[in-house]
């Protein structure tokens, strides 16, 4: 008896798992309004002329400093706000307040304790 009763209960559980497993996988009736192909065409990416914004400022890194700290080389770039007219002069470029540091290793420095 306990047998029967712990049989249909894996029957049951089998049942479910089967059902949801038909419902997630891309055959059953809620995914049929897409289409999965195995045969895809490749997306071509064409370059658009974009005008910079005259209004919006720009945010660009340029290059503040460069300086050596421990047989390291450390480049600071400084971020700016840069404001372009109708025809792509620049009219304004102001600091922010955020900088970035890039470090590396300089192989030929001498290192001095």
């Amino acid at each position: 008896m306990k047998t029967l009763s712990h049989f249909k209960t894996l029957l049951f559980l089998c049942i479910i798992v089967a059902l949801v497993a038909y419902l997630d996988s891309p055959y059953s009736f809620i995914h049929s309004g897409y289409s999965y192909s195995t045969i895809s065409e490749p997306a071509v990416a064409q370059p658009v002329d974009v005008e910079p914004p005259t209004d919006v400022p720009v945010l660009e890194n340029r290059l503040d400093s460069v300086q050596m700290m421990d047989g390291y080389y450390v480049e600071i770039y400084q971020e700016y706000e840069v404001y372009y007219d109708e025809k792509g002069n620049v009219v304004k470029r102001d600091p922010t307040a955020k900088t970035e540091s890039v470090r590396y290793w300089d192989e030929n420095a001498k290192n001095e304790p």
